[in-house]
């Protein structure tokens, strides 16, 4: 947290755009990733562990990438590497960067296309609306919710932590494939780092109250002038429309001005891709592995 400032600098540096370079999730994400991080030749080099695998994320720059000393900074780190018998590997590399290292010198690198961290972009005007037939079904179960449902929105405060906690653990109850198990788990925690950093963190954090109880809440953060970052949207399932209205309220109340929303990645885990998909993104912003030899 103490390296904040420095952190943004490099993140704001260049149009890096992914959900990934941010960090606010880097902070809360952390632990999971086991993240590290050093200046070399004036790149902020960020690694870690994905899956049990070691990586970096593509070396952050303050200014337009140097060739040279982008490839005299991946020699450093591919040697490196060695130790763990593993060649250097980049992960989250967005798609417009791509051209930034398809010409290095003195390296072999190949490109892989990973889906399963796609971010899934979406036009604002289209949640903030639910408008079209392609979104009856959600405005169907928003409208139920809203004849039906005493609640309150309001700002996430200090004192709406425990309750959103709860919620948290009480949602990750069930039978979940090992992955998707361990998953959660670190995703309490990660959740738990953001709210009790919140007043250092740079996210908007909202709650839906029902009979003075947390039952849904979100956290998103304006990454640039049109883009809105969703990091976490929990709701009680057992509620019918209460993730619509989340995901409604939120847009109306707090996305004015905002163009697109970014809501992440579905790791590849089915359920979650069917969610994201069934509110028609108006994009994806790609991403890629790229191993360095």
């Amino acid at each position: 947290m103490e390296d904040k400032e420095l952190f943004n600098r490099y993140i704001h540096g260049f149009p890096y755009q992914v959900s990934d370079i941010n960090f606010t999730n880097l902070f809360m994400w952390r632990h999971l990733y086991e993240l590290r991080y050093e200046v070399i030749n004036g790149l902020l080099c960020i690694s870690g562990y994905y899956y049990g695998e070691p990586f970096i994320l593509p070396p952050l720059t303050l200014k337009p990438y140097n060739p040279e000393i982008l490839s005299h900074t991946l020699t450093i780190l591919k040697n490196r590497f060695k130790i763990f018998s593993h060649p250097l590997k980049i992960k989250f590399l967005p798609v417009h960067m791509l051209n930034e290292f398809q010409d290095l010198k003195h390296h072999k690198i190949s490109f892989n296309s990973d889906r399963d961290n796609f971010d899934y972009i979406y036009a604002t005007k289209d949640l903030s609306t639910l408008q079209g037939r392609k979104y009856h079904s959600k405005k169907n179960h928003l409208n139920f919710f809203m004849r039906n449902t005493v609640y309150e929105y309001v700002p996430l405060t200090a004192s709406l932590v425990d309750q959103c906690m709860d919620l948290t653990r009480k949602l990750k109850l069930g039978e979940y494939p090992p992955l998707e198990k361990d998953l959660l788990e670190n995703e309490e925690q990660a959740i738990y780092e953001a709210l009790i950093h919140m007043k250092q963190l740079d996210y908007i954090g909202a709650a839906i109250l029902i009979n003075d109880r947390v039952e849904a809440f979100t956290l998103g953060e304006k990454t640039t002038n049109d883009t809105m970052l969703i990091h976490i949207e929990k709701a009680n399932a057992e509620i019918r429309g209460l993730y619509q209205a989340i995901n409604y309220l939120f847009c109306q109340e707090e996305c004015g001005g905002v163009k697109c929303i970014n809501r992440e990645e579905d790791m590849g885990f089915e359920n979650l891709r069917k969610a994201k998909e069934s509110y028609h993104p108006a994009k994806f912003l790609e991403k890629y592995d790229v191993i360095v030899e």
